[in-house]
């Protein structure tokens, strides 16, 4: 398996830029379409510049573009680069599924063999005990 270094970085950053919670609200907002620093700025108690701040780390995270548009210059969400964070999560995800679902079998056999003990009656438990030993 080759391991991409710059992939790393990618996604350091891009984990980075989301632990924060004014970042991920921004996000959370670009994500109904693209919008001004301005209007970005408009729910949070913190400057204009400090919003301005935030959207510079979810760019240099890859997550947002700007464009100009005449005198505005709206921030877009790159959706291709969440859906790669997306898909680096599930494949993890999906792992660990199959493994919480290998265990659910294991403890349903133990369980149902368990069961099957405590069924023969408290006999059939003294019985087993004397055989085994």
């Amino acid at each position: 398996m080759v391991i991409d270094p710059s992939s790393d970085d990618r996604l350091d950053r891009a984990f980075m830029a989301l632990a924060d919670p004014v970042r991920r609200r921004i996000i959370a907002r670009l994500s109904r379409g693209p919008a001004t620093v301005n209007e970005l700025a408009e729910p949070f108690e913190i400057s204009k510049q400090a919003v301005s701040k935030h959207i510079q780390v979810l760019e240099h995270a890859g997550l947002v573009t700007r464009s100009r548009d005449a005198q505005r210059r709206p921030v877009h969400l790159d959706a291709a680069q969440l859906e790669a964070l997306t898909a680096w999560i599930d494949r993890y995800r999906l792992i660990h599924e199959q493994q919480f679902r290998k265990l659910d079998a294991l403890l349903a056999t133990t369980s149902g063999t368990d069961a099957a003990t405590s069924d023969a009656g408290p006999e059939a438990g003294s019985a087993q005990e004397a055989t085994e030993s």
